[in-house]
């Protein structure tokens, strides 16, 4: 059964930031159990582009959410901010390049790299795919586990929001290995992994161009979050190949989602809609960019960073 999903303007305003976060998460109605000590935070760090590129989270968006945390569970809590190397992308740089090690030390909460994590090796069965997936046991016996992707357009899945932020968790840092039946490893990821709570970072997003859109999401399922997310991109969802399939393991289901909060219209409307032809020479240059620094370092990491 799908669950609601609710749409709050906001800016980066720190005063309203937080305000924004904490009734995006009242409409929803979400409640958790009655003690929550551990808060593990896992925004979409893929890359090291900037937030004004639409391609990472806020660290402004995670800190109004800690303060939020903070003020409904207490200040003693445990709480950590996750992110998993890439194929690409190194969290120790991450972390220090997106001023993720700013926020942790004005926050006073403890930054982890999930591929250095105590890990649980799961199978899952998804479409007929045999996949083993390397799991933090930190993201499973945190009290509260909140996801805070970003709503953009990919080429490979139409898509990327909260089920494909989750695909991010795998603590294996080649995670290139599940792209030849990538919405199927979506999928497997998400039913091993599920938040309890979903915070998209709408502030910026990625279109065929960058957008302010201004936008926070709360869910607490992350299937009806990109149910939701899809239709803002100008997406149907049963068109979201990722999303069919998430039916099909009983994983979400259409019935039950609604939106809460703002018109979702006013969020399409801004939008940028998808232009694959931009999109594939941008990832182009992209890589290219990456391929020739490789054939000349032999690493994808600048050694500069190391400092």
């Amino acid at each position: 059964m799908g669950s609601p999903v609710s749409l709050v303007s906001s800016t980066p305003d720190p005063r309203i930031l937080k305000d924004s976060v904490a009734k995006a998460v009242e409409l929803i109605g979400f409640k958790t159990g009655p003690a929550v000590k551990t808060v593990v935070i896992k925004p979409n760090l893929n890359y090291y582009w900037e937030p004004a590129t639409g391609c990472t989270t806020d660290p402004r968006v995670v800190a109004a959410l800690i303060d939020f945390v903070r003020e409904r569970y207490g200040k003693d809590l445990s709480i950590r901010v996750a992110e998993a190397d890439a194929s690409a992308m190194r969290t120790k740089h991450v972390f220090k390049m997106l001023r993720y090690e700013e926020l942790a030390e004005e926050k006073k909460v403890e930054l982890i790299n999930l591929s250095k994590d105590a890990l649980t090796r799961e199978k899952v069965t998804v479409g007929g795919h045999d996949m083993e997936f390397d799991v933090p046991k930190s993201l499973v016996e945190a009290d509260l586990f909140i996801n805070v992707p970003k709503p953009k357009i990919m080429r490979a899945t139409k898509m990327t929001c909260a089920m494909k932020n989750i695909f991010g968790c795998i603590a294996a840092p080649r995670k290139i290995a599940y792209h030849a039946f990538l919405n199927e490893a979506i999928v497997g990821i998400n039913k091993l992994l599920k938040p309890n709570l979903t915070i998209v970072d709408g502030l910026v997003a990625l279109g065929r161009f960058p957008v302010k859109l201004g936008l926070i999401m709360a869910g607490s399922d992350a299937f009806s979050v990109d149910w939701v997310a899809a239709q803002i991109m100008g997406y149907n969802p049963r068109s979201v190949r990722f999303l069919k399939i998430a039916m099909r393991e009983k994983l979400g289901e259409e019935q039950g989602i609604s939106v809460v909060g703002e018109p979702l219209k006013g969020f399409r409307k801004k939008f940028p809609r998808e232009s694959f032809l931009f999109q594939r020479w941008v990832w182009s240059l992209q890589f290219g960019i990456l391929r020739a620094y490789r054939k000349v370092s032999g690493d994808v990491i600048p050694p500069f960073l190391e400092g």
